[in-house]
């Protein structure tokens, strides 16, 4: 039998990722002569990766980014974000029980995010999360990003999985569109980022809290999870 694979998006489904990337997204703007984007459209606009958040919240605050600022913002976003990349940011509850149990059973674990790879890949090491995760595709990782189903695919390939056997675990359309077109599996956490209500993403299943992840993959891949309900 194959081994299972599961592969997990970042932001706002690992970890409450957002008050540490709009801080960064607003320090950005006012630089820039914007004012700051409220607190209660934070998740309204997180998602897709550092260059999108910004660009929303140029459009957020009056006339939209020129592709020149966008760059010129991207690179100050990376910086400052490198800085303070997990200062308000921590791990969901039942994330890492979840993880133990996965690694104790040698599941293959990856981490499919377009967030770029170097932060990523920091943001795990500064949650203590770098050990469950032997492959991170980013955002610039390939020349592609979700939801093209290669983002997945390459974490399979290099985790030696199978994709007959491997499950993605999501927030948001990118997450489970991708899921779709690379014919796999999805969970989605009604917890995390999403433009776009929880229900209409076209999940194969959605969980409140991860406590629920082990029925969910017993459900999803029941040759492989048997007994995890």
């Amino acid at each position: 039998m194959p081994r299972p694979t599961i592969l997990f998006d970042l932001d706002g489904t690992l970890a409450d990722t957002a008050g540490d990337l709009c801080e960064t997204m607003n320090v950005v703007l006012t630089r820039h002569g914007r004012e700051r984007v409220p607190a209660t459209r934070v998740r309204h606009l997180v998602g897709g990766g550092a260059r999108l958040l910004l660009e929303r919240g140029f459009a957020e605050t009056g006339a939209p980014a020129s592709e020149a600022l966008l760059d010129q913002t991207f690179e100050e976003f990376i910086s400052y974000y490198s800085e303070h990349i997990a200062d308000h940011t921590a791990i969901w509850p039942g994330v890492v029980p979840v993880l133990d149990r996965l690694q104790a059973a040698d599941v293959a674990l990856g981490v499919c995010t377009n967030k770029v790879e170097r932060l990523s890949r920091q943001l795990l090491e500064k949650l203590g999360l770098d050990g469950y995760f032997p492959v991170v595709i980013g955002g610039d990782t390939l020349s592609v990003k979700k939801p093209d189903p290669e983002h997945l695919f390459e974490a399979v390939r290099l985790l030696g999985g199978d994709r007959r056997t491997t499950l993605m675990v999501g927030d948001s359309e990118a997450d489970i569109d991708a899921a779709k077109n690379a014919k796999m599996p999805s969970i989605c956490v009604s917890f995390g980022y999403t433009r776009q209500p929880v229900t209409e993403l076209g999940a194969d299943i959605i969980i409140d809290h991860f406590d629920e992840f082990p029925r969910a993959l017993a459900t999803l891949l029941p040759d492989q999870f048997d007994g995890w309900r």
